[in-house]
């Protein structure tokens, strides 16, 4: 795997790239089988979903089966990287590297402190409240409801949220008043339009407690490496196309219209920024058997509960 660091344009750090080689399925993935989905840990199902007829959310089932695959971290280690993303970021990806039940194949994806989630609290909401809004709620059954807020992109924690009493909130508590609370790792999946918590479920109950803002760590794939040289190419051709557009209205109406370089300078710099950071659709493996096999797994993991979904 090749990493690079990903720049803000004011020359700050804003995330991870990372280009994988691998080619096979990983051991976190999602499964499809036409409207109904499956997270599938090691041969695990983590998460069921039905994603409703009118496409305006996702009923889901969530089975006491996922594992994280990041190491308890000390509280020394939160210390010693305080205030660092980059330096939790490289630590992630060797997690995410090293471990076979990560969702990474084959690929180029982003590990950003730059979530949009943080982006869309308003001043007069605390953090307690708004980061509280965000998780889906619901045990083991729920619904993601694409239009409950302006956005969609929510939290699913992939195990109950502990609550303040218990010990490693206890713990990670102390660590967010100190400022040396380590990231929650998210991973953004297009068919649920949410993120799930990869790992750090205790760290932001630690943070909604204390109602500070928690850490991010934002995992989702981006612009694949055998499309990005046609990608930036389709860029520069636009360009092109405009500084050549201007200069021949200038010719026509004099200098009172506007440098080409000036107007489309900027729309390059976000096109190409785009191509090392925005969010393309989460790949989804066929589920062998189909839908029926969907309903199979389902009676399984909901034995003894009546979900309508099955």
């Amino acid at each position: 795997m090749q990493r690079s660091d990903v720049m803000r344009d004011d020359g700050t750090w804003m995330g991870l790239s990372l280009d994988v080689q691998d080619p096979h399925q990983p051991g976190l993935c999602v499964l499809s089988a036409g409207p109904r989905l499956q997270v599938s840990q090691l041969s695990r199902s983590v998460l069921l979903a039905v994603v409703d007829e009118q496409l305006q959310g996702v009923d889901f089932w969530r089975a006491d089966e996922y594992r994280s695959f990041v190491p308890p971290l000390r509280a020394d280690t939160g210390r010693a990287l305080a205030g660092s993303p980059e330096r939790w970021a490289h630590r992630f990806a060797q997690y995410l590297v090293d471990s076979p039940d990560s969702p990474l194949h084959g690929g180029r994806w982003l590990l950003s402190c730059d979530s949009p989630l943080r982006r869309w609290r308003h001043a007069e909401t605390s953090h307690a409240d708004y980061w509280s809004s965000m998780l889906v709620e619901g045990h083991p059954d729920g619904y993601i409801d694409w239009f409950l807020h302006s956005h969609s992109w929510e939290i699913l924690p992939l195990r109950p949220m502990p609550n303040t009493d218990d010990s490693r909130v206890k713990a990670y508590r102390k660590q967010a008043r100190e400022g040396t609370l380590p990231p929650v790792l998210l991973w953004w999946i297009s068919g649920l339009d949410c993120h799930l918590i990869l790992d750090g479920h205790a760290r932001l109950a630690a943070a909604i407690a204390e109602s500070v803002e928690p850490p991010l760590l934002q995992l989702h794939r981006t612009v694949q490496r055998d499309d990005l040289a046609a990608r930036i190419n389709e860029a520069t051709g636009f360009y092109e196309g405009e500084l050549a557009r201007f200069a021949e209205l200038r010719t026509v109406h004099g200098p009172l219209v506007p440098d080409g370089a000036a107007t489309a300078g900027p729309q390059l710099v976000r096109l190409l920024h785009d191509l090392n950071t925005a969010e393309q659709p989460t790949w989804a493996w066929p589920l062998p058997g189909g839908e029926d096999q969907w309903r199979r797994i389902a009676r399984d993991v909901t034995v003894g509960h009546d979900w309508p979904h099955i």
